[in-house]
């Protein structure tokens, strides 16, 4: 699949570079999408939730009442699940929501992911830029020019230590700047348009054309 390159103006550059089939153009596999999403989401999670069994009431421990002869039934302490204030029984506890992935499989996962952009025409090539100062109104200058203003992007770049692109997107809602490194599923699958520049492309192709 051939594309034209931009400039962040949304002009085209007249160069074009072809989105590589073996990246672009597999069959997706949903299944492996939805494990990588899974996993994502999972990893997300803090699992420090927490409530307090009996044993961690702060209460008497005597018994309310005598065992028998009252007619209600048999009681404990306060502390009991049956009473308000109690334990809670078998309530949420501390634990690693986090699961492994091979690493083909996630490899697999973000090629379908990329896969179905290209296939909807949702995919826009930069050249590679910078800007000169760190100004949010930067960015929403170039996303007017490329005509994404409406749509929730992603942008991909070679590195974004240090970088003005990055800083100045920081505040807009619907965007997000990351580097090649740092691409998953969910971010790719969740951004309406997908913006590459050409060296994100180039090392985007090297590390996942395996």
């Amino acid at each position: 699949m051939e594309v034209n390159v931009l400039n962040v103006s949304g002009k085209e550059t007249g160069a074009k570079v072809q989105l590589p089939e073996s990246v672009f153009g597999i069959e997706p596999n949903d299944h492996a999408i939805y494990l990588d999403v899974k996993q994502y989401l999972a990893n997300q999670r803090q699992g420090t939730h927490k409530s307090k069994q009996r044993n961690e009431i702060a209460g008497s421990t005597r018994k309310l009442y005598k065992q028998k002869g009252t007619g209600g039934a048999r009681a404990g302490s306060v502390k009991s699940p049956l009473f308000n204030g109690g334990g809670r029984v078998f309530g949420p506890q501390p634990r690693d929501y986090s699961f492994k992935l091979n690493k083909k499989l996630k490899s697999l996962a973000r090629k379908s992911a990329l896969s179905y952009k290209a296939k909807d025409n949702n995919i826009l090539v930069l050249e590679d830029f910078n800007f000169d100062t760190i100004k949010t109104k930067n960015y929403i200058k170039m996303e007017a020019d490329l005509n994404v203003t409406d749509d929730k992007t992603l942008l991909v770049v070679a590195g974004v230590e240090n970088n003005n692109v990055y800083l100045s997107s920081r505040n807009l809602k619907k965007t997000k700047v990351i580097s090649v490194e740092q691409l998953n599923t969910y971010d790719v699958l969740n951004a309406g348009k997908l913006l590459l520049t050409s060296g994100a492309l180039k090392t985007l192709e090297e590390a996942l054309a395996k």
